[in-house]
């Protein structure tokens, strides 16, 4: 079949003192893919990771190739990886395959183990939880999309959240992509009003299994390092948008578990917010603060974004942009730079974290 191509400009929209960016939107028929994705191998050391979220499959992708120099050994999305929001599942496949097809995006396939989890409009719905009726069909759509074998445990369970550590004794990072969509419960919405996601001070996000799930992988860790992926925010509690901190218990039961265990060199990544910006929260009991990284987006985001974040580190940005974490090993302890970083690579903010 030939390739058919429209090109439309998405116009600007405004709201809530944010100016949506416009995008070239580009719509073409999709063919198999015949690239063979780079397995996951957890032997690895890790030194680069790259990690993205809120990109459009049918948008103009130009980060692919900044990221691609950076030569991340691993790549995480973190939600919105593509724009489903259907309960037709052929569409949502069809979607995802348009994004695997894209010529960019398979020089990371060919280059570069991919991992991930997702976030509402990849999940099917905006804003959705467990009330999604197609949840079950749509998380092996995406298990499919991310080429996780089927010897792996999530696909044993309920849910989309998984575990993976890599390196050897001394050099181990443990990624945890928590999975904020298929047990959270519901959230009640008042648009245009503050806060106009009502706080459910007695309902879960991540849900009981899970929840025994991450107390299990924080207490038999050796980990020198644990990436704590979330397609929403865990660290800021100001703007009025989806959070963490709209289920509070949640969040403290998070805090509450990496002191309990101690857990060494915790970072937070999240997406979601068409936006990037790092923040920083000191917990009581833990011994260094806790650090999250939040990228969005690849294809699309708030270019004039401003908001208040009395946790932030530096400033954020409104322009495209993907993370990067480089991990210096050099040390007793590891030392960990991460960055945000757009077009042509430019750096837009970077924060060190150092154990030692």
């Amino acid at each position: 079949m030939k390739s058919s191509k429209i090109i439309l400009c998405l116009l600007a929209i405004s709201f809530a003192n944010l100016n949506y960016s416009c995008k070239t939107k580009i719509v073409s028929s999709t063919s198999k893919v015949v690239v063979s994705p780079v397995p996951v191998d957890e032997s690895k050391t890790l030194t680069k990771i790259a990690l993205g979220s809120c990109n459009r499959s049918d948008y103009d992708q130009p980060l692919w190739q900044p990221i691609l120099e950076k030569k991340p050994d691993l790549w995480i999305w973190l939600g919105d990886n593509i724009y489903g929001d259907t309960e037709d599942m052929e569409a949502l496949a069809a979607n995802y395959a348009r994004q695997k097809n894209n010529t960019e995006y398979q020089k990371l396939l060919a280059t570069t183990p991919i991992v991930g989890i997702w976030d509402d409009h990849d999940y099917g719905v905006n804003d959705g939880g467990k009330e999604y009726p197609k949840r079950a069909e749509s998380r092996d759509i995406m298990l499919d999309f991310l080429n996780v074998p089927k010897s792996n445990l999530v696909w044993q369970r309920e849910g989309g959240y998984q575990s993976y550590t890599f390196g050897k004794a001394g050099k181990k990072v443990k990624v945890l992509l928590l999975d904020a969509r298929y047990f959270r419960d519901h959230v009640e919405r008042r648009r245009g009003q503050y806060p106009q996601y009502i706080p459910n001070p007695t309902g879960t996000i991540l849900g009981k299994k899970q929840w025994q799930w991450l107390e299990e992988e924080l207490k038999t860790s050796d980990a020198q390092v644990h990436i704590i992926g979330s397609g929403i925010q865990i660290l800021p509690t100001q703007h009025n948008y989806e959070k963490w901190n709209t289920f509070p218990q949640e969040r403290d039961q998070l805090f509450s578990l990496l002191t309990k265990y101690q857990t060494s060199g915790a970072i937070f990544i999240s997406g979601d917010r068409h936006l990037g910006e790092i923040s920083k929260k000191e917990i009581k009991g833990l011994e260094y603060p806790l650090v999250e990284l939040t990228t969005s987006g690849l294809t699309h985001t708030y270019e004039k974004a401003s908001e208040e974040n009395s946790l932030r580190v530096g400033n954020l940005t409104g322009q495209l942009n993907f993370g990067f974490i480089e991990i210096d090993w050099s040390k007793d302890k590891p030392v960990v730079e991460i960055e945000i970083r757009g077009k042509e690579g430019k750096l837009f903010q970077a924060y060190n974290i150092n154990y030692n």
